[in-house]
């Protein structure tokens, strides 16, 4: 199972081994993570936003035009800005390390 990190703002890091296949907004679910994802991860919305650390932006896959468009949306957007619920970890991003933005804009409620 690939290490997790999910970095918080203040630089605080929690660190777990979900099973691969699951989607980032899945995996901050699944252990308490503290994420919005207030479309249910149907790319309608942008607050499952996260920063990816460099070293990792290139090993993921290009995002959709959706993706894009959504993105252009969030609060604090960055180069390697991505929405959670398009990122599903695989075993070759073990390690991956992802930050949450400060902040983020719900649009939807």
């Amino acid at each position: 199972m690939p290490k997790i990190t999910f970095r918080y703002p203040d630089g605080s890091e929690k660190t777990f081994d979900p099973p691969s296949g699951l989607s980032i907004l899945e995996i901050a679910r699944k252990y308490n993570i503290d994420i919005e994802g207030a479309c249910e991860g149907s790319l309608a919305c942008s607050t499952c936003h996260v920063i990816v650390d460099e070293q990792w932006f290139e090993k993921l896959d290009e995002p959709s035009e959706d993706e894009e468009d959504m993105l252009d949306l969030a609060f604090g957007l960055t180069p390697t800005s991505r929405l959670g619920c398009q990122i599903v970890v695989t075993d070759e991003l073990d390690g991956l390390v992802v930050t949450l933005p400060a902040e983020t804009h719900n649009l939807l409620g």
